[in-house]
């Protein structure tokens, strides 16, 4: 019987999958949307309106998702920045999502970490040009075990907070999302076919600032306990 696989010309990458709670199955991942500036305070921080304008999105590579509890401080940065993040795992996708159908799409969440290379994207929005560089780094999405809706429920609510050395950098709560996870899949869908495996992290509160080698974090989402990642 002949292989119906098909012939690489170099070997392929591996496939990108996290850790689900209660199983020895993983979960694929395939892509990683971010959401940028998604809570009144932290865009307020940020110089922005925090009023409810249009969405906009980032994405950064599966392989930057990082289920290891330590962050590897990059290269090319000298100011490096935390934003505490819900992680949402998607198991079914599509186009033109309906908002009152988005929720059935989700798989489970996760508590996850979007690293920045705050000097790098701020040289980028000086000059108009895109984030990646700042945002889409090696190991730059530290990630928690996946929590199954089966099991938690959806996550609309509850406190979202993040400490660094034992002391409160981040404080706020997932109802205070301006555009909530059903609208951001709802929005997603109407610009990509989203598809299972499909990862958004869903923005961050207020309180983003910078870490240092040695740094010890930890993120806490109500329903999902906490994750301890050091800056190493």
């Amino acid at each position: 019987m002949e292989d119906a696989r098909p012939k690489l010309a170099i070997q392929a990458p591996p496939i990108v999958a996290l850790p689900i709670v209660g199983t020895d199955a993983l979960f694929p991942v395939r892509r990683v949307y971010c959401i940028g500036r998604n809570y009144a305070a932290h865009a307020i921080e940020m110089g922005h309106d925090p009023n409810r304008e249009p969405p906009f999105f980032f994405q950064k590579n599966p392989d930057n998702l990082n289920p290891s509890q330590e962050f590897p401080y990059p290269p090319k940065s000298s100011d490096v920045h935390h934003e505490v993040e819900l992680a949402v795992m998607l198991r079914a996708g599509g186009r033109d999502i309906p908002v009152e159908k988005a929720q059935d799409c989700i798989f489970g969440y996760a508590l996850s970490l979007d690293m920045t290379r705050r000097d790098l994207q701020s040289e980028q929005k000086k000059a108009g040009r895109p984030w990646e560089i700042g945002k889409a780094f090696e190991a730059s999405a530290p990630v928690g075990p996946v929590h199954p809706v089966s099991e938690v429920g959806l996550l609309n609510e509850g406190r979202i907070s993040l400490t660094v050395n034992g002391e409160l950098r981040q404080d706020g709560d997932l109802n205070q999302m301006i555009w909530k996870v059903p609208e951001q899949i709802a929005y997603l869908s109407a610009y990509y076919e989203l598809a299972p495996g499909d990862v958004i992290l869903s923005g961050t509160p207020a309180g983003v600032g910078p870490v240092g080698r040695g740094d010890e974090m930890e993120l806490a989402i109500d329903g999902l306990g906490t994750l301890a990642v050091k800056v190493v």
